[in-house]
């Protein structure tokens, strides 16, 4: 397990953004040392789907990705409904040139397909014609799968936040093996059995 603090994680919030996608991913990050910063379009709160008012930390336009571990992108209904949140999907691009990891879910899949993010990565999504209805030039490279990384690239369906988190938790390094097994095991089929390998590596 890496407990080292280093570089924060960016987490973006926009008006809708789905509560339940990213939960698991920042609540094990912090409690394995890892810092969570919030990045909206501006300082200005904005309100969840389920109704919570979150206050951003900073500005999109002041993110840059040489300060940053990952930048975590949830779903949200406006994804689909306008282009406002197509500037998180720039920012993402200007992520992966520079090397740093982009994890995106569910609506914010749609937004890395529109920037052409997903033409040359494998990636997944809710379904591949939810996909395809952007128009991307990425449909060959769609997999089957409850979560996908490409690279520096974690991209996950609206159903599976805890695949999601494993990817993250994979590729931060906080845990790997049999301890990022267990971890999966107990939080998405309920095996009591993985409690004991997640206790005895001090990973609860």
């Amino acid at each position: 397990m890496n407990t080292t603090v280093g570089k924060p994680v960016h987490l973006a919030v926009y008006d809708t953004l789905a509560d339940w996608e990213t939960g698991h991913a920042t609540a094990q990050l912090a409690r394995t040392g890892h810092e969570i910063r919030t990045v909206g379009a501006s300082t200005a709160p904005v309100r969840s789907v389920g109704g919570l008012r979150i206050q951003p930390d900073l500005a999109l336009d002041d993110l840059r990705p040489e300060d940053s571990a990952l930048l975590i992108l949830p779903g949200a209904d406006l994804w689909d409904t306008s282009d406002d949140l197509a500037p998180f999907a720039r920012k993402a691009r200007a992520f992966l040139d520079a090397g740093v990891p982009v994890a995106a879910i569910c609506g914010a899949t749609a937004g890395l397909a529109r920037e052409g993010l997903l033409d040359d990565r494998d990636h997944t999504s809710a379904v591949s014609f939810y996909l395809a209805a952007t128009g991307y030039a990425g449909g060959g490279r769609y997999v089957e799968a409850d979560a996908v990384t490409d690279g520096d690239l974690i991209t996950a369906g609206p159903t599976e936040p805890v695949a999601f988190a494993r990817e993250i938790l994979r590729l931060l390094g906080v845990y790997d093996g049999e301890v990022l097994d267990a971890w999966y095991r107990l939080f998405h089929d309920s095996d009591a059995a993985a409690y004991g390998v997640l206790e005895k590596a001090g990973a609860l």
